[in-house]
């Protein structure tokens, strides 16, 4: 594996940030044999400031509905050009694109059985507007939308079971990690 940062240093992410240490530890996974589709969310504003990309691999932008459609037409457009071969199709996105705005979409791609990893970095809330709830958010944690105090105990649905949903597509390969127990992160992305 080479020492090449495939996420380019220097960019506009918050110290600490998990989405830049897991789009990180998703690169050293997989390695530069990859297409990278991120929705609208932190990774994509912090790492793709116009005229500027952080990205060392082929990256575009979906809106934040699309990218389970847009990973598809990917997959399926390098098969039928016949360069599919060992390149990976990855999506990297946020909880609200995953749980909420965009489950249509990564409904479709998983049922068709498009091979796609796609990884959700799952932090609870819309992070990048406010810390509004998504389906991710835990019953009872406090939002802007769900605030918890006298009048309201916070947000008072159960947490989407992701997971569960994907794994019900018939999906080879479902796992949960975090970038806090990194060897195990790696190794999920590299066997997916």
């Amino acid at each position: 594996m080479s020492n090449e940062y495939l996420l380019a240093p220097g960019h506009r992410g918050c110290a600490g940030c998990c989405d830049a240490i897991a789009a990180k530890f998703v690169l050293e996974a997989i390695g530069s044999d990859c297409v990278v589709c991120s929705p609208t969310g932190c990774l994509e504003v912090f790492t793709t400031p116009y005229p500027e990309s952080s990205w060392k691999v082929p990256w575009i932008h979906s809106l934040f509905d699309n990218a389970g459609a847009i990973a598809a037409g990917m997959e399926t457009a390098l098969k039928a050009m016949g360069k599919k071969g060992d390149t990976k199709v990855v999506v990297i996105a946020g909880d609200g694109a995953t749980f909420d705005i965009g489950l249509q979409c990564i409904s479709g791609a998983f049922e068709r059985g498009h091979d796609i990893v796609y990884i959700c970095i799952d932090n609870e809330a819309y992070m990048n507007t406010g810390v509004q709830r998504s389906a991710a958010t835990p019953m009872f944690a406090s939002t802007t939308t769900s605030p918890s105090g006298s009048a309201s105990y916070g947000n008072t649905t159960l947490k989407k079971d992701m997971p569960a949903i994907l794994a019900a597509h018939g999906s080879p390969y479902v796992a949960t990690a975090s970038i806090s127990y990194a060897p195990d992160f790696i190794r999920k992305v590299k066997k997916a």
